[in-house]
């Protein structure tokens, strides 16, 4: 990945080369959001425009007539992204941004692919009735505007995820080929402010009491929350010098204990956000 990084840097007829063929290529497309990404994140936003129009061919070719929105809408998550984090330096603004587009997508896509949500919302009613009928009679009519909501959600959340998935890519591309140890460092010390933690709480818990779709609200205000947490995880680790394997013992942790562990690292993220955690932690070894 260094050696594709390396040659997208040579100039913009080779990124936008490469960011038009792996859009158009199927499922490849995240390679070419983290080439945007990445042009965006050096050279500068109107460079990083240039470079993704040429994705933003392939990935309109997807949308309108494969009807598959997701090339389009994690370029435009990567970009937004890029575009914010090369502004202000702050990932929580990159972040508070990406989760707007995520609403945005959501409210979107029911108007813009009618179809493609029927047909998810209506395989999702038959396979409920065939294999978990307690569940489909236990809802009732409600079954098919449930399955509606999770839908939208998962879609909407997805892009945001592998959005952000690729805009820290883009980032590490950066530092490796010409700030080694930066995207680590900065990671690392990814925190949200109180006030952006308590938005993000308010607009999981209100939310929903003001009918909008729950889960695509708890999956967008929590996103910030739970990536701030994996940061304090690995900032502690660092801190620390502990081995890498806590880490990996973290990962498969968070694997096998799905949603319950995500809820406990949003509650802390929230919670370090007021307390600091790492600040009031000393380094492992002599003080310097």
């Amino acid at each position: 990945m260094r050696a594709l990084a390396q040659y997208v840097m040579r100039g913009p007829l080779q990124a936008g080369g490469v960011a038009a063929v792996t859009t158009a290529v199927p499922l490849l497309f995240w390679i070419g959001a983290a080439v945007v990404g990445l042009v965006i994140l050096r050279l500068g936003i109107s460079q990083g425009l240039n470079v993704g129009l040429w994705a933003l061919l392939p990935a309109l070719g997807w949308s309108w007539f494969g009807q598959d929105p997701t090339a389009l809408a994690v370029l435009l998550q990567v970009m937004l992204m890029a575009s914010i984090l090369r502004a202000t330096l702050s990932w929580e603004r990159a972040l508070l941004g990406g989760s707007f587009l995520a609403i945005v997508t959501g409210l979107m896509l029911p108007v813009i692919y009618p179809g493609l949500l029927d047909d998810l919302v209506q395989a999702g009613v038959s396979f409920y009735e065939q294999y978990n009928a307690e569940v489909a009679q236990t809802l009732g009519s409600d079954l098919e505007q449930v399955i509606r909501d999770t839908m939208n959600a998962s879609m909407a959340g997805s892009y945001l995820a592998i959005g952000v998935g690729m805009t820290m890519l883009a980032r590490a591309w950066q530092a490796g080929l010409y700030n080694p140890g930066g995207f680590r460092k900065e990671f690392h010390a990814l925190r949200l402010s109180p006030a952006v933690a308590v938005v993000c709480a308010v607009t999981m818990v209100l939310g929903p009491m003001l009918g909008l779709n729950a889960m695509l609200l708890a999956w967008v205000a929590g996103t910030p929350l739970f990536l701030a947490s994996v940061a304090l995880v690995h900032g502690i680790v660092g801190l620390k010098k502990l081995s890498g394997q806590w880490l990996v013992l973290f990962y498969v942790a968070l694997a096998l204990l799905g949603p319950s562990l995500m809820i406990l690292l949003v509650v802390l993220a929230f919670v370090d956000s007021w307390l600091d955690i790492r600040g009031r932690m000393k380094p492992a070894g002599p003080a310097e």
